[in-house]
């Protein structure tokens, strides 16, 4: 580039001193392209913004519009004569502005060259200020104090001149430079390539720009610099290529930037894949090694403070902060620098500091790490003495914290990298930290949700199963996988009059907390129901209508804003088994068939009715009473057990066929065990599973007689219960059983129809009942002391056990229930 005085001349003539290089021209400038004829034939946006006149008021006139007075044909021609001879022009220029101002500007003209087969020059100018003339020492200091680094090298790549700031960039004197080409003073991994890129410019002509790459200076030779570079050809008056001109700029800020944001990115995507606190806590540690440090440890809080514990008392003024190891990773196989292993307590915060430097939430960064400073070698003498094993020599501790919630701090060491840690690497240490603190204050809230929902579904389920005499029973519920929450599985096992046993068992759409609570609601519901001893297709439909007011109360926003679950959409089965006579009386509600099978181990699924889920209402439930031999196998189960990996339930109700008929396994044994060959791993849907081995009442264990309906008959009765209860050894019972089938035999042949008859039944307990015709039910009263009657009811509640009535298609049955001695 010419000096600011080469090349300028306000006179009618050409320059004398162009000196054959031309005009310099600036991309700020205002340019036009004029044709040989003096016709504008190309405009530009600075042009416009100079002068005013758009390129449509501009491009096809001749340029002598713009002069505020008549043009010089004599000075014009030697103007273009001396362009044509490839030397350019330059000169102040008076030129009319749009809006008629008249400005000096000073014009530079571009030797001649051809567009499309026409004569044109480019001519540019800028208005004349009183700041643009500058003297050669103001542009030397320009060139010599610029922050960008410069240099001129010459074909052979030797340096010839460098700026201050060049010379600061590399930390090689100048005097050290001049002369030699990079590959002599640089190290030859990052002379090579720029020496490859300043041939090719030679080769090519063309300018290579921003060419970014990672160096150091001597200066500071452990510190990583990031520089964009530029090459292009210098060229004589005969387009010669005479040397490089180069330019850099230190563009570290801006690399640490984007080093920053893709380390983040990168760190999304490998830092809590799954919701387990200690998992995350231990991805942070293998990402940030070594591509950040080479030693980094997790420690947690064993009770986080803050946030959701408002309750939470801070430390004492020296506390030391009681957390525990979740993660840690090291270049150096094993961790031998940790004193502590994960798992085991810790305490450790950088010295001077004590608990409430987590509470600040403020990094902590000792570029230096000296184990005899701040009190490393007394407080900690153990981690002292690993930090000179291991040459630790660079520090930052981030507390970790999400959510205004104290989780832990996070530790990361440099030993085998020599650069130390400084300002640069906090901001992404701080942002390694709050990625993974977010991701383990979800792992610990859902861990935290997972096993309250857990341990309320686990409440809610009967602890203990009791099929009396009737059924040998056994149980297996497996919680859905972690990730997907616990579900609303439930079963149950009811004990009903006259020795029947009830089996039920649901499923409850959605998971979570709420799921489980729905699950409670329905199993205290299907409870009550059963106690009043509905038939099983009376009892759904009993339960449809009770999920459908449930429903109404949900709220306009729907659960899946609040967080819970629905009761519509339920699924239950259940079943009566009666071993008086080995019949099972079952209706289901939109749930899988029960699977059956037989002492010599047949397989099968009752064609049971399937019925709409619950909550849908409006359509009916139908029972199917079925007859199962003594041993038989009762199999109740969730969609959870037969949909599998493939979702192919048909498939999966032919795999549980094939479990369950193992013919002599014991329950306790075959329950989980089908469970496991069906669900070897943990699915996304939790499951239960009932069995029930069936037995059926003794003929010796079980009586009954028609009652005349008569009074007279009574006392007779009474007679033979007493001797059939010295036959089956309870004697004692003789009078409270007389006294209880007196009542209910007198009342029988008092208000109901006949026939009347009494059953005893010898089992877990001694059973009355008393049927008849009538389906009035007899209520409880408490008679007045002048009363003569209205006492029988309240005595036989008084004498036995529970008692109750139940109804059957040829009227009802009057039960009580004594234990036996």
């Amino acid at each position: 580039m010419a000096s600011a005085d080469e090349g300028s001349s306000t006179g009618s003539g050409p320059s004398p001193s162009g000196g054959g290089r031309g005009p310099a021209w600036r991309a700020d400038d205002a340019a036009a392209v004029v044709a040989g004829d003096g016709t504008v034939i190309g405009w530009t946006r600075g042009a416009e913004a100079l002068l005013g006149y758009p390129a449509s008021e501009a491009v096809g006139r001749s340029a002598a519009f713009l002069l505020t007075g008549p043009p010089d044909p004599r000075r014009t021609a030697a103007v273009a004569a001396h362009c044509r001879a490839g030397a350019g022009w330059s000169g102040l220029l008076p030129l009319r502005a749009r809006d008629g101002r008249s400005l000096d500007i000073d014009v530079r003209a571009s030797a001649s060259f051809t567009v499309d087969g026409r004569e044109a020059f480019l001519v540019s100018g800028r208005e004349l200020t009183p700041h643009w003339t500058m003297s050669g020492s103001v542009l030397d200091d320009f060139l010599s104090r610029s922050p960008v680094g410069m240099a001129v090298l010459d074909p052979e790549l030797r340096y010839l001149w460098i700026n201050d700031t060049l010379e600061r960039f590399g930390g090689v004197p100048r005097e050290q430079r001049l002369g030699r080409r990079p590959g002599e003073v640089l190290p030859g991994t990052l002379a090579d390539p720029l020496e490859r890129l300043m041939r090719q410019v030679l080769a090519t002509g063309r300018a290579i720009t921003d060419y970014e790459y990672l160096g150091w200076s001597w200066a500071d030779p452990h510190r990583r610099r990031a520089y964009a570079s530029s090459f292009f050809p210098l060229t004589d008056a005969r387009d010669r290529r005479i040397g490089i001109g180069y330019m850099v700029l230190d563009v570290t800020d801006r690399w640490n930037a984007r080093r920053l944001l893709a380390l983040v990115n990168e760190a999304g995507a490998s830092i809590g894949s799954t919701l387990d606190v200690h998992r995350t806590a231990q991805e942070l540690a293998d990402f940030a090694v070594p591509r950040f440090a080479d030693y980094v440890f997790v420690d947690l809080l064993e009770v986080p403070f803050g946030g959701d514990r408002p309750g939470a008392v801070p430390p004492a003024e020296g506390d030391r902060p009681a957390m525990r190891r979740a993660g840690m990773r090291s270049v150096r196989e094993g961790c031998p620098e940790s004193v502590v292993r994960i798992g085991e307590p810790v305490d450790f915060v950088p010295p001077p500091h004590d608990a409430h430097f987590l509470l600040d939430g403020d990094p902590v960064l000792l570029p230096v790490l000296d184990p005899d400073s701040h009190g490393w070698t007394v407080e900690q003498p153990e981690r002292a003495a690993r930090l000179r094993e291991f040459g630790l020599h660079s520090l930052i501790s981030v507390p970790m914290r999400a959510r205004d919630t104290v989780l832990g701090l996070t530790t990361f060491m440099r030993s085998q990298n020599p650069v130390p840690f400084d300002e640069d690497d906090v901001a992404p240490a701080r942002e390694l930290v709050a990625r993974a603190a977010v991701c383990v204050d979800n792992a610990r809230r859902y861990t935290r949700e997972h096993t309250a929902a857990l341990v309320l579904q686990q409440s809610l389920l009967p602890h203990t199963l009791r099929g009396g005499t009737a059924l040998d029973v056994a149980s297996s519920y497996l919680p859905a996988d972690a990730k997907d929450g616990v579900g609303g599985d439930w079963f149950d096992v009811i004990p009903l009059s006259g020795a029947r046993v009830g089996l039920v068992i649901g499923d409850v759409v959605g998971h979570g907390i709420g799921a489980a609570a729905t699950m409670g609601r329905l199993r205290t519901a299907v409870q009550t129901l059963a106690d009043m001893d509905l038939p099983p297709d009376e009892l759904l439909a009993r339960l449809d209508d009770l999920v459908l007011r449930l429903s109404e109360e949900e709220p306009v926003t729907g659960p899946a804003e609040r967080g819970g679950t629905t009761v519509v959409g339920a699924t239950c089965l259940y079943a009566v088994y009666d071993p008086a006579s080995g019949c099972c009386t079952m209706a289901r509600a939109g749930h899988p068939p029960p699977v059956v099978v037989t002492p010599d181990g047949a397989v099968s699924f009752p064609d049971l009715p399937s019925g709409p889920p619950l909550g849908l209402g409006g359509l009916p439930f139908e029972s199917l009473e079925i007859r199962l031999a003594e041993g038989s196998l009762l199999g109740l189960y969730t969609d959870g057990l037969v949909g599998g990996a493939d979702k192919d339930v048909e498939n999966g109700m032919d795999r549980l066929a094939l479990a369950v008929s193992r013919v002599g396994l014991p329950l306790e044994d075959l329950c989980p065990a089908v469970v496991k060959e069906l669900l070897p791993v943990p699915q996304p849907d939790d499951i239960a599973l009932l069995l029930a081995r069936t037995h059926v009442l003794s003929p010796d264990h079980l009586v009954s007689w028609d009652v005349p309906v008569d009074p007279a008959a009574v006392g007779e009765v009474r007679a033979k219960v007493a001797r059939q209860l010295e036959v089956w050894g309870i004697a004692e019972l003789s009078m409270t059983t007389e006294l209880i089938v007196s009542e209910l035999v007198t009342n029988a042949i008092r208000y109901a129809s006949g026939p009347v008859r009494l059953r005893l039944l010898f089992q877990s307990a001694l059973t009355c009942e008393v049927s008849d015709a009538s389906n009035t039910s007899p209520r409880l009263r408490h008679a007045r002391t002048t009363d003569e009657g209205g006492r029988g009811l309240f005595l036989v509640a008084q004498l036995a056990h529970r008692w109750g009535t139940r109804y059957t298609d040829r009227g009802k049955i009057i039960w009580a229930e004594q234990p036996l001695p």
